[in-house]
């Protein structure tokens, strides 16, 4: 698990309960030193438990090669990890990515064949609140989603063998034979209230109470609607309309991780792998996509002046 941060963590402890021998890398040192001393303490809404078995490393460097490599760091800081995390990359290696954002697939293969390539996602809200301890506060049904960049019987095995592990590790997966409609549906959904909760300073519930915050989500999603139809063929808007009660249920309490990167830890976040990618792709289609180029603009703008911010005194 390359990035073993509050996702990262959280995902691993999954899988770890599900049999899988764990590798942990991640520069949080005191983190990766709790884990190895005293376990991880995985806390979901049945309660709390305590892992054990994992190894833990700062670096991908010298833990030697690995069957499957998981990326879990923010997508925006995949090139600049992949020349570390190549000595544990063997050739028959399968790199998964279940990093937020679309394109990481496009990334990896610079690096990685692309019949060696998973992509996905979880829906699942993370949080770190100290060292060794990750909280995981997941939504009913499938949570875990992935699919192949490009089949093959490698892959294949790999997706089957992660969904397996995963599932029994009490966390829903599928292995999805052609995951690009979800991935966008994720990006999208993200792409709304993550970003807008990010800019408003609110968590999700309040911004889905007000008339005025669903609609800035909705003009978000139709954008990005559009830009998914021509890509896959598959029209997301109904589904999308759904999302908002869904979002109530789950995160209305909870601020997501763009808010948590500008409101909280000051630092740079996956907005080009989100609104920005929604940007990008729709022009190359020539569809119009004003509101998310506004709102990447803005995330961008804060992210270069985080010294300069307003702040009461």
């Amino acid at each position: 698990m390359i990035g073993s941060g509050a996702a990262g963590s959280v995902f691993a402890s999954y899988l770890n309960k599900g049999g899988a021998e764990l590798w942990l890398v991640d520069r949080y040192k005191a983190h990766m030193d709790k884990v190895a001393q005293s376990g991880m303490a995985f806390v979901t809404p049945s309660g709390e438990e305590l892992l054990t078995g994992f190894h833990t490393a700062y670096s991908a460097e010298d833990i030697g090669v690995m069957d499957m490599v998981i990326l879990m760091v923010k997508a925006t800081q995949t090139d600049g990890i992949m020349p570390s995390v190549k000595p544990c990359i063997g050739s028959e290696t399968v790199v998964v990515s279940l990093q937020n954002g679309i394109g990481n697939d496009d990334v990896l293969k610079k690096y990685v064949p692309a019949d060696r390539i998973l992509y996905g996602f979880g829906t699942i809200g993370t949080e770190l609140p100290e060292p060794g301890k990750c909280v995981s506060k997941p939504e009913s049904g499938v949570i875990m989603r992935f699919g192949a960049s490009e089949n093959d019987p490698v892959s294949e095995k790999a997706g089957k063998a992660l969904e397996k592990c995963f599932c029994d590790g009490g966390c829903l997966a599928s292995f999805e034979k052609d995951i690009r409609p979800f991935v966008w549906k994720k990006a999208i959904s993200n792409s709304g209230y993550n970003t807008l909760s990010a800019l408003t300073r609110l968590k999700v519930g309040p911004m889905l109470d007000c008339e005025t915050g669903r609609e800035l989500i909705k003009s978000v999603w139709a954008e990005g609607c559009a830009v998914a139809k021509a890509l896959t063929g598959v029209d997301l808007w109904g589904e999308m309309l759904e999302e908002l009660e869904r979002l109530r249920e789950g995160f209305a309490k909870y601020y997501p991780s763009m808010a948590q990167d500008v409101l909280i830890h000051q630092r740079q976040t996956e907005v080009e792998l989100l609104n920005g990618a929604i940007v990008r792709y729709g022009r190359e289609l020539g569809i119009p996509t004003p509101v998310n180029g506004a709102l990447t603009l803005m995330i961008q703008t804060i992210q270069q002046n985080y010294d300069k911010q307003y702040c009461k005194q």
